[in-house]
């Protein structure tokens, strides 16, 4: 049976620390603030919206919370971003994702400045992360990177496999498990790949990110590999108040009985990602010092 990698045990730790990072800021004058901008309504996106709000609550971070209806022209959003990149007292600034249809994504990443860029998605920030200079790592992929440091699974010459190559996961996490201090040689498969079961069968350490619910199976995994899951997939269930149930992207039950270390969802990444963003937005704060 594998060990279960508790990210809420985890989450919560760094979540105290930058607590208390907080509370050394505010004793100099500085409050840490996060302005988050919600486009619309969508249950999910509300749903991540009000985690990191509460997080930023128990951290004594200030949270500036603005929330605009789907019909909100891209000119309206970049003239709200344009006023907080100019407001001092704001020291991080995130954009929920996915916006409306009408609202080019890329347009509104850019126009954060990479200063406040929490979310390490400006190009700036990119290119920070990929030449290994200072600069704000995106939360999912960083988070994912300390869990495998905090359960002191070996990724020096380890074999990680990612499956999904987006923006958001995939391919900022095969940079990081190549740094040096990670030193993981890294295979990322995606949908032009024939057999991805190739490669996870070779994997020392496997990260799921492909939004499919019960992709992996057990036959897919190495025994005793490390299975990440960042999948998290609303599975239609009658039974649940709901009407859903939460899914990974690997079939839990059956590949635990497999693997060396997994993570649960929920309860696995999840709670890492909104940790490692009160990380950086304490950074942002300690740089206005």
């Amino acid at each position: 049976m594998a060990i279960i990698i508790d990210g809420k045990a985890i989450a919560a730790r760094v979540r105290e620390d930058a607590g208390l990072c907080t509370q050394k800021l505010k004793s100099r004058g500085i409050t840490p603030c996060l302005a988050v901008i919600l486009v619309g309504d969508n249950p999910a996106s509300v749903s991540y919206v009000t985690g990191k709000e509460k997080a930023l609550a128990e951290a004594g971070m200030d949270g500036r919370d603005l929330r605009l209806p789907a019909a909100t022209s891209e000119a309206e959003l970049l003239a709200h971003i344009a006023k907080m990149n100019d407001d001092d007292t704001v020291h991080g600034i995130l954009v929920q994702l996915p916006l409306p249809p009408h609202i080019n994504e890329d347009r509104i990443i850019q126009a954060i400045s990479p200063k406040k860029d929490v979310d390490g998605f400006h190009p700036v920030s990119v290119g920070n992360m990929v030449l290994g200079r200072p600069g704000f790592l995106p939360c999912t992929p960083n988070g994912i990177v300390y869990l495998l440091k905090e359960m002191k699974i070996k990724t020096a010459g380890a074999h990680a496999v990612i499956l999904g190559r987006s923006n958001i996961v995939g391919k900022p996490l095969a940079n990081l498990l190549i740094r040096r201090d990670v030193n993981a040689t890294v295979t990322i498969c995606h949908t032009g790949t024939p057999d991805f079961s190739v490669y996870t069968k070779q994997a020392d350490i496997l990260i799921a990110a492909a939004g499919k619910p019960g992709l992996v199976s057990a036959g897919m995994v190495k025994p005793g590999a490390a299975v990440i899951d960042v999948g998290v997939n609303r599975v239609p269930d009658a039974s649940k108040k709901s009407g859903f149930i939460l899914r990974g992207d690997v079939d839990y039950d059956a590949v635990e009985k497999t693997a060396g270390w997994i993570t649960p969802v929920p309860g696995g990444v999840g709670p890492m990602t909104i940790a490692m963003l009160m990380r950086n937005v304490v950074e942002a704060a300690g740089n206005t010092v």
